[in-house]
């Protein structure tokens, strides 16, 4: 990924680059991010590998500390179980507000998405697994017609991205993803917000689990 670099890199397009590398376990969590050994990897001015750090703080996979530096953040079990409190009150909450059963045209995108995501999956390109999910993700709870809300499931998918990150690689993690994602699909056209909530709440369990248990 690092070759080739294009010299007319911004402080996102660097961003990028180290996003991927965290979300797919080349940069592991509590690695030092150094502004002369970004400056070694990126043809940029020391300006824009600092507002590239300062983006990545703000997306909360990095951390920055005075006379530190800055380091792919870690989160402690205790935090990742906070997180994914919050996550599941407020997706849970986004799954209540859909009207149900739902526009065919909502259904049409998430099916788009869907097969989109699966064919990601099969040629194993991580990157559009990743996007293609949280796509698929801010799609559906966009339906529940609170932006606020949704801004919120948006901020702490962010914040859970190294605990996200941890099942990215593994295939069998994926096609359980993949298949509940279906599933939601299916459940638009019925009319049990509480079970298309229950589901949403125990699609965020395994990865969870996962990184608590690497953790530990």
């Amino acid at each position: 990924m690092t070759d080739d670099i294009d010299t007319d890199l911004d402080h996102e397009g660097i961003a990028r680059a180290l996003e991927e590398d965290i979300i797919f376990g080349r940069l592991a969590p509590g690695a030092r991010l150094t502004e002369d050994s970004l400056l070694s990897r990126f043809p940029v001015t020391r300006h824009f590998v600092r507002q590239a750090l300062v983006q990545l703080e703000q997306m909360g996979i990095v951390v920055r500390e005075r006379n530190k530096g800055a380091m792919v953040r870690t989160l402690t079990p205790d935090e990742v179980r906070q997180i994914y409190a919050v996550r599941e009150l407020v997706q849970r909450q986004a799954a209540l507000l859909i009207p149900l059963p739902a526009s065919q045209a909502l259904i049409d995108e998430l099916l788009e998405i869907h097969e989109e995501h699966g064919e990601h999956i099969e040629s194993g390109y991580l990157r559009g697994v990743h996007e293609t999910n949280d796509r698929f993700h801010l799609t559906l709870f966009g339906a529940c017609g609170n932006k606020y809300l949704v801004q919120t499931i948006e901020l702490y998918m962010r914040y859970s991205l190294p605990v996200r990150a941890n099942s990215m690689a593994d295939r069998a993690a994926l096609d359980i993803s993949h298949s509940q994602h279906r599933l939601m699909i299916e459940m638009l056209s019925g009319r049990d917000n509480w079970l298309l909530a229950q589901l949403c709440v125990d699609h965020l369990q395994p990865s969870k689990r996962r990184y608590i248990g690497l953790v530990e």
